[in-house]
């Protein structure tokens, strides 16, 4: 407990510089997956090219970061908090080095509860701020003909190709108004859902990524080995995509839940399992995989440069040069 402890400083910095540096690089797809799984009746998107192609075309390239902000804030203690509590748990739970399959997994549920007192607000915030677009994008704009059909000629300015900035919602006054109308337990609306999604995840990935990333190793069950970089990113690439994969079924639910505002006609739901029943009822099952490739495409590379960045060590880097 007392290496545990020792390291935990540099465990924190490299899981904060590996979000970061994920993050930055994925987020726009990241945004398409948000979209998609929050189309319910009009289908505005027909895939995450056609969602980013249009997203650029009415928002402008910086568009697709929309949301980024708050991400690029949170994401350095959320990624910090999950690679550093898998290590802490894994080496508690080691003996001799060495560590068993379900002490791996119960390493990666430790490490998935943990995460989500980040995780919650910070997608709550990400979440509006992503989805903005697509309802501006739903409401219909009338037609010349609609517009000179009126009883007595507007004034007023046609509107803008583009949303202007007063229309659109801003973290802070999201975080205002939850507080103002729910309180602090506001920002954590869809905390089960979002538990209910990131403790398996971190089940499925650390155990697949220790083991994918100990292949080819002599002593591959010790928890201290160190594989190459190339191996580490592959490894967390692999590991990434097959979770991200496994419970996007309850990332639809845990992204539906969260949205505040819907769309014209889109559903509202009262808990988990009123979410489930209705998206199953109006949609069928196939909705539960909306975005599956978005975030199989994000997780990836995003859990594929977190382990690169974390297995080169900066956090010890950083450290020994403050010394």
């Amino acid at each position: 407990m007392a290496l545990c402890l020792h390291v935990l400083p540099a465990k924190l910095i490299n899981g904060g510089v590996a979000g970061l540096v994920g993050v930055t690089c994925v987020f726009p797809i990241d945004l398409a997956k948000t979209r998609l799984q929050n189309q319910q009746g009009v289908q505005i998107y027909k895939g995450m090219l056609d969602c980013l192609a249009k997203t650029v075309h009415t928002e402008g390239y910086f568009g697709c970061y929309r949301g980024a902000a708050v991400n690029l804030t949170l994401v350095t203690p959320e990624k910090a908090i999950k690679l550093a509590a898998n290590d802490v748990f894994r080496q508690m739970l080691s003996k001799d080095g060495y560590l068993p399959l379900w002490g791996e997994v119960l390493a990666g549920c430790g490490a998935g509860t943990c995460q989500v007192v980040v995780t919650t607000p910070m997608e709550m915030l990400k979440i509006q701020l992503q989805d903005a677009g697509r309802l501006i994008a739903q409401r219909p704009v009338p037609t010349p003909a609609q517009a000179s059909a009126g009883p007595a000629p507007s004034l007023a300015a046609p509107p803008p190709s583009r949303p202007s900035p007063s229309t659109r919602p801003s973290a802070m006054g999201i975080t205002m108004e939850l507080l103002k109308t729910h309180g602090l337990a506001g920002l954590y609306r869809g905390a089960g859902a979002t538990l209910m999604r990131d403790v398996p995840f971190s089940m499925i990935y650390f155990p697949l990524f220790a083991n994918l990333n100990a292949l080819g190793q002599e002593g591959g069950g010790n928890v201290q080995a160190r594989a190459p970089l190339w191996q580490s990113f592959m490894s967390g690439c692999v590991a990434g995509s097959v979770a991200a994969v496994a419970v996007t079924p309850l990332d639809v639910i845990k992204t539906r839940l969260q949205t505040l505002q819907k769309g014209e006609g889109e559903d509202t739901y009262k808990g988990i399992i009123d979410c489930t029943r209705r998206i199953m009822m109006r949609e069928g099952p196939s909705a539960f995989l909306k975005g599956a490739t978005c975030r199989a495409l994000v997780i990836a590379p995003l859990f594929g440069i977190a382990q690169g960045v974390y297995f080169l060590g900066v956090g010890e880097a950083v450290l020994g040069l403050l010394e």
